[in-house]
C-alpha cells in the first residue's frame, strides 16, 4: 500500500507538503500540487477515508433506506441521489426494509454505526403515532430527509414528495372530461399517506364534477401487480358497470388491466384504465398506460440539495413537486355501461402449477 511518506520520498518533499497538496491547501504552489497529484496517481495512492473521517469528523457517506430496489419507483430516485452525492464526493450506503418496521430499525441502526453524515429514508408507514428509531434520529440530530410524505411518527423531519392529491385529481379529471361517470378506484395501503392523498384527489374531482362518490366503485388493492389483478377480478365479479378504472399506482393498474384483457374486455373500447407513477412497464404494457408521471430524478436531486442545507444548519421546508398527466392508449371516451354479461359465473384468476 502506497503511503504519504512514499510519495514524499519520491517527490523530494516533506510528508506535510504531500498532505497539503492532496488536500488543495493554499500554501502549496499550483506547480507542486500538480506534480504531487500526478505522482500519487502514478504510484496508485488511494486515500484512507477512515483516517480522513477521524480528522474531519465526517465519513463522506450518506445512508439511503428504501423498501426494495425492485420497486420501479425507486430506481430513478436512487440513481439521482447516487449521482448527485458522487459529484459532492460522497458515497451512498443502500439498505432495504422490505416494508417491515423491525427491519427498518435494523437498517437505520446499521447505518448509524457506520457514522453516515446524513440519512435519506422512505419510511415504513404504520398506524402508531411514534417510532423509537425516529426519535433516536431526532435526539442524535442526524440530518435526515424523508423520501415521501411525513406521517405522525416522522413528522419532525423534512421531506421531498410529489403533489399526490393534485396529481390524482388531475387523472380523475381526465377521465371525467372523456365522459366517464362511473370510475372505479383501486386503493393502496391504508397506512400510507401517499395512498390516502391519491384517493382524496379522486374523490375531490368527482365531488367537484357533481358525481356521487360510490363506495361500490372502490376496491381495496395494495401496491403490486398481483394485488391489482385480484382487485380487477373482484371488480368484474361485482358487476359495478364501471367505464373506467383509476389505480393507486402503475403496478396495480397493470395487474387489473391484465385481468380485464384476459376476460375478454377491450381497453380502452370497453373500459379505460389509468395508473400513477409512469414506471417503465407502463409505457410498454400491452395497451400503453395513461398515467401520472412522477419527476423521480428531480426528486432525488432535490433530496440531496435539501440534505446539504440541513448539514449547513439552514432551514429546510417540506417540498412538494408537481407531477404531469401522460395520456397514452389506455384511456378514451366513455362507452355505454356494460354488465360483463359474458361472465355470468364468478371469475377466478388462473394460476400456474
Amino acid at each position: 500500500m502506497v503511503r504519504l511518506k512514499d510519495i514524499a520520498a519520491q517527490a523530494g518533499v516533506s510528508v506535510m507538503t504531500v498532505s497539503k497538496a492532496l488536500r488543495d491547501e493554499r500554501d502549496v504552489s499550483a506547480a507542486t500540487k500538480s506534480r504531487i497529484k500526478l505522482l500519487a496517481q502514478q504510484m496508485g495512492y488511494v486515500p484512507d477515508s477512515s483516517a480522513q473521517g477521524l480528522r474531519t469528523r465526517t465519513t463522506k457517506m450518506f445512508g439511503l433506506v428504501i423498501s426494495t430496489i425492485t420497486n420501479p419507483i425507486f430506481a430513478r430516485v436512487v440513481y439521482a441521489i447516487e449521482e448527485r452525492a458522487r459529484e459532492l464526493g460522497y458515497d451512498v450506503l443502500l439498505a432495504h426494509t422490505q416494508n417491515l418496521p423491525s427491519r427498518e430499525e435494523e437498517c437505520i441502526r446499521r447505518l448509524l454505526s457506520r457514522r453516515v453524515d446524513g440519512m435519506f429514508i422512505s419510511p415504513v408507514y404504520r398506524m402508531e403515532q411514534e417510532a423509537r428509531i425516529y426519535q433516536e434520529l431526532l435526539n442524535r440530530q442526524v440530518p435526515t430527509i424523508l423520501l415521501g410524505p411525513p406521517a405522525p411518527f416522522c413528522a419532525s423531519f423534512a421531506s421531498v414528495q410529489i403533489e399526490e392529491m393534485v396529481a390524482s385529481y388531475t387523472a380523475t379529471q381526465h377521465l371525467i372530461r372523456l365522459g366517464h361517470r362511473r370510475i372505479a378506484y383501486l386503493t393502496g395501503p391504508i397506512v400510507a399517506p401517499w395512498a390516502r392523498e391519491r384517493f382524496e384527489g379522486y374523490r375531490r374531482a368527482l365531488r367537484e364534477a357533481g358525481i356521487e362518490v360510490d363506495d361500490r366503485l372502490v376496491f381495496d388493492a395494495g401496491s403490486t401487480i398481483e394485488e391489482g389483478a385480484k382487485a380487477g377480478l373482484e371488480m368484474m365479479n361485482e358487476r359495478c358497470d364501471a367505464t373506467a378504472v383509476q389505480a393507486v399506482n402503475d403496478l396495480v393498474a397493470i395487474g387489473c388491466a391484465e385481468t380485464l384483457l384476459n376476460q375478454g374486455l377491450s381497453i380502452p373500447d370497453d373500459i379505460s384504465v389509468v395508473g400513477f407513477g409512469n414506471v417503465l412497464a407502463a409505457e410498454h404494457f400491452r395497451v400503453p398506460l395513461t398515467t401520472v408521471g412522477q419527476p423521480k430524478f428531480r426528486l432525488g436531486i432535490a433530496a440531496v440539495d435539501a440534505m446539504l442545507k440541513l448539514m449547513r444548519n439552514e432551514r429546510v421546508d417540506n417540498r412538494r413537486m408537481p407531477a404531469e398527466l401522460i395520456v397514452r392508449d389506455s384511456s378514451a371516451a366513455a362507452s355505454l355501461p356494460h354488465s360483463h354479461s359474458h361472465a355470468p359465473e364468478p371469475l377466478k384468476l388462473e394460476t400456474t402449477p
